[in-house]
């Protein structure tokens, strides 16, 4: 699919906008940043009408065991994040040489075991797919696997302008984190996993039937899936390897790795390897709800009245 264009009249002064506020993003303290960035999520929660619809439709019914005051409080939290987020993501834009490698190992802290469980999936000799999501700040969990030697690569896609892609793009490269992009994701997986490389998927995005989606378990419900890692997994031998970020009060980013998910046992039936990996992103979801993306679509086609009854959960 080709890239749609934005005319230049549009481009131009937004990147000066974005350029300008990444640069003056990156002289704020760390402590002023989340300060502010939750005054900005507050603000958005006030103007944001169809994503505030869709985070409180999806709240309710992935999480009935709230109270209403409970769940006010986390769309106001959640939102408060993403306003947080966008300050953490306009550091990608910064045009400073380094910048945003020495703005991640400023925010952010790779947690104790996480070397050891890649180290010791990495010794395989069959690469490496991570089971990632969006709870925290991915960027940022990528960011730690490429400075501390995993050759991370992201599966994403083009992104538009072509000037933001060229931006992200840098920025990720500074922190040793390569992309597959379309049309070739497929082959640029397959080549990296066979030169030992870290692959990460985003396992808690929509994925429709004809993009390779499966029907899983998630908050509930059966919705369409990304079958992908489980599919590449038992296609290569690569070790399925769950990860995750939260932030703290504080602001800082901790970011984690966990032990390879065991699919031997279901290697031969997909349905049920990508269960198992869905179950462990569910869980990192339910850790931090704060902090993950409900204003995505992510239970498009989904029947609310056929949950699932809960001892199937």
């Amino acid at each position: 699919m080709a890239r749609r264009r934005m005319p230049l009249w549009q481009s131009a002064p937004l990147w000066v906008l974005v350029t300008a506020a990444a640069v003056a993003v990156a002289a704020l303290p760390r402590r002023l940043e989340v300060l502010l960035g939750r005054l900005i999520g507050r603000l958005m929660l006030l103007v944001a009408g169809g994503r505030r619809r869709i985070t409180i439709e999806n709240l309710g019914r992935c999480l009935p065991e709230l109270s209403d005051a409970q769940r006010a409080l986390l769309l106001r939290r959640n939102f408060e994040h993403f306003g947080i987020l966008l300050f953490e993501m306009l550091h990608m834009f910064c045009p400073v040489p380094g910048h945003f490698r020495r703005y991640v190992q400023r925010i952010s802290v790779l947690s104790g075991g996480a070397l050891g469980h890649w180290k010791k999936a990495h010794a395989k000799g069959k690469g490496v797919i991570y089971a990632g999501n969006h709870v925290g700040n991915w960027e940022v969990v990528a960011a730690q696997g490429g400075l501390h030697g995993m050759d991370m690569m992201i599966v994403t896609r083009n992104l538009t302008p072509v000037w933001v892609h060229q931006a992200m793009e840098r920025a990720r490269l500074s922190v040793a984190v390569q992309a597959a992009l379309p049309p070739k994701t497929l082959p640029t997986v397959l080549k990296a996993l066979r030169k030992e490389m870290s692959v990460v998927f985003a396992m808690d995005q929509y994925a429709p039937p004809d993009a390779g989606g499966i029907k899983a378990r998630f908050f509930g419900y059966r919705v369409d899936t990304l079958g992908a890692i489980a599919l590449i997994a038992r296609k290569t031998g690569a070790a399925v390897l769950p990860g995750s970020s939260y932030r703290d009060e504080a602001g800082l980013i901790h970011v984690f790795v966990d032990a390879e998910i065991e699919l031997s046992g279901a290697a031969g039936d997909l349905e049920k390897s990508t269960q198992l990996i869905v179950d462990r992103t569910e869980s990192y979801i339910r850790a931090h709800p704060e902090q993950w993306t409900w204003g995505h679509r992510r239970f498009k086609h989904v029947d609310w009245n056929d949950r699932l009854p809960a001892a199937a959960e």
